[in-house]
């Protein structure tokens, strides 16, 4: 048995193959409603993360599809009207979402929902195994795509998702879905926020998600915006797949063979244009799947994000006068590093000045560069065997400022981003015949103050991203040719938000998730599987604004859900 075994680009294919989980035949299925709150005792998937604040209004509920099953690669059609008895403004909109797979064997797979193709919900699905049909629940707040919902549309539902015999393997593993819509009346305490005018899906060519092999592939959208658009926003979301999935162990091109992993170093970014210019950067988030390196890792808590993704916003109101001026542009979403492949959608959101049929503005600086400059440092030794032991380390730092102003009925605004965002990379190797030892480091951040000048009034957004990966992966063949792989995994989601009006703070957001796995996968001296051991999986989310607390603990060993605290505010840790 040799090192290439679990070759850490194809893991996830390998490990189905290499656990050898049981046929079982697929059921003639449908969704299976599970409780949203925690269950002890449970092997469905779960997270701690809190419920979508409802207002104390009565909803419409629009339902969009049911009991939908996905067994191909067909994007699902499916059609939405507006709720006549909520015509809106509405004070929420609230998206929900349940999912069942039925028991066998089954890759995790990808779930993103369009209307009018703009995206609506984008996560990956559960693996299932032959005694588990995985059933889980997903919601979050739409409501800045409110402009989409104010008319008939028609929607696509996408989870491509192979039935059938491959390589000698049967995937019989259905995976069903229910979508839905939840629109809110607005009243005296919940009145209507201010929402975007216009939402402008950024897509592929199909209108799904589109394919990034390379740097220099892009997803656009030329743009035939009103003349009165004031602020402007890109929501996005860059999916690492196949040779990209684990990103972050890539090494540079010229160690790919030694050390039997992906290139193009473990730094990834995501570029925005307008018009082929430089506009923004989007760091990309370390998702981890639930097939990812270990399945038995994400069972029954997922890593971080990884069933619902959250798009990261750039803000692009800066070009707001450029994009006003009537005529064509064209914004553009790449990312750098892409090495087969990212998928990326995205939806530009546009807020219009309605007390003028026209606003006037321009670009006053713009000092972002249009690719990173990224350093590499490779300390690898090869001794005899041949062993490759040593480190590599990649690191990123940018710096900028965007400004621009509009001339609208409210009189002259400026809008500046001063962005500074970082990221950094060490990965430490022992590798040989029967060893293969990797430890990664990693860690994104984007520091970014948003100052909006309008007459006297100066407002400044400050917000703070961090994602930090810490990976430990050891893959062991034993004397007797028995082997064993074990796996540590800490992914965190920090971000923190503040808000301040002449130089007064007015909010404050603070957001920490953060999910710990370990566990052990065994064989036996004739490669067959004998199981997981010492699986532990800690979930902790924390969450805090100027009138809002919450705090959840979860805690699963050997698949199971085994502790739930807190959950009903951030002092109360006894539940």
């Amino acid at each position: 048995m040799t090192r290439n075994y679990f070759s850490k680009v194809y893991r996830p294919a390998l490990l189905l193959a290499a656990l050898s989980f049981a046929f079982a035949s697929a059921l003639t299925g449908q969704v299976v409603i599970v409780p949203a709150t925690p269950q002890i005792g449970s092997s469905n998937p779960i997270t701690a993360a809190p419920p979508v604040q409802r207002p104390h209004t009565q909803p419409c509920v629009v339902p969009l599809f049911q009991n939908l099953a996905f067994a191909d690669f067909n994007l699902k059609s499916f059609s939405y009207t507006p709720p006549s008895a909520c015509p809106g403004p509405w004070a929420k909109v609230v998206f929900t979402a349940d999912f069942t797979v039925t028991a066998g064997r089954q890759f995790d797979r990808t779930a993103a929902f369009y209307l009018g193709h703009a995206n609506i919900f984008y996560g990956t699905t559960a693996e299932p195994r032959s005694t588990l049909s995985p059933s889980w629940h997903v919601e979050h707040d739409v409501t800045d795509l409110s402009a989409i919902f104010k008319s008939a549309q028609t929607g696509e539902a996408n989870i491509g998702n192979f039935v059938g015999v491959s390589g000698g393997v049967t995937y019989n593993g259905i995976i069903y879905a229910n979508a839905a819509l939840e629109f809110y009346p607005t009243s005296m305490r919940d009145p209507a926020p201010v929402t975007p005018d216009l939402v402008v899906p950024v897509n592929g060519s199909g209108g799904d998600a589109g394919t990034l092999n390379t740097t220099t592939d892009q997803i656009t959208q030329t743009l035939n915006l009103p003349t009165n658009v004031e602020r402007v926003y890109l929501d996005i979301i860059a999916q690492s797949q196949s040779n990209d999935e684990f990103w972050y162990f890539c090494v540079p091109n010229d160690q790919t063979a030694n050390l039997a992993t992906c290139g193009n170093t473990a730094f990834r970014e995501t570029e925005v244009t307008i018009d082929g210019k430089p506009a923004g950067v989007a760091p990309v988030y370390p998702w981890i799947y639930t097939g990812g390196i270990d399945p038995y890792l994400w069972e029954p808590i997922p890593g971080v994000q990884t069933l619902d993704f959250k798009p990261y916003r750039v803000d692009l109101t800066p070009f707001a006068g450029v994009l006003s001026d009537g005529n064509p542009h064209t914004v553009g979403v790449s990312v750098f590093n892409a090495n087969s492949y990212f998928l990326a959608t995205a939806n530009l959101l546009a807020f219009q000045d309605h007390r003028a049929q026209k606003v006037t503005g321009g670009i006053l600086t713009n000092t972002l560069s249009a690719e990173p400059m990224p350093t590499v440092e490779e300390h690898i030794t090869t001794s005899t065997g041949p062993t490759y032991t040593g480190s590599v380390s990649v690191a990123s730092k940018r710096k900028f400022v965007i400004s621009g102003y509009v001339n609208t009925s409210h009189g002259r605004v400026e809008t500046t981003v001063d962005d500074t965002v970082n990221f950094s990379s060490k990965q430490e190797f022992d590798v040989n015949a029967t060893t293969d030892i990797q430890h990664a480091r990693q860690l994104s951040t984007v520091d970014s103050r948003t100052t909006t000048e309008e007459g006297p009034f100066s407002r400044v957004i400050e917000k703070h991203f961090a994602y930090p990966l810490n990976v430990g992966y050891k893959f062991i063949v034993n004397p007797d040719g028995s082997f064993y792989q074990t796996t540590t995994s800490d992914q965190q989601d920090l971000v923190r938000v503040t808000k301040a009006l002449n130089g007064f703070r007015d909010d404050e957001f603070k957001l920490s998730n953060k999910v710990i796995a370990t566990d052990t996968l065994k064989w036996d001296t004739h490669g067959n599987f004998l199981g997981p051991s010492g699986a532990r999986t800690t979930q902790t989310y924390r969450l805090q604004s100027e009138d809002y607390c919450y705090d959840r603990t979860l805690t699963a060993e050997d698949q199971r859900l085994v502790s739930v605290k807190g959950g009903r505010g951030c002092e109360d840790n006894d539940r």
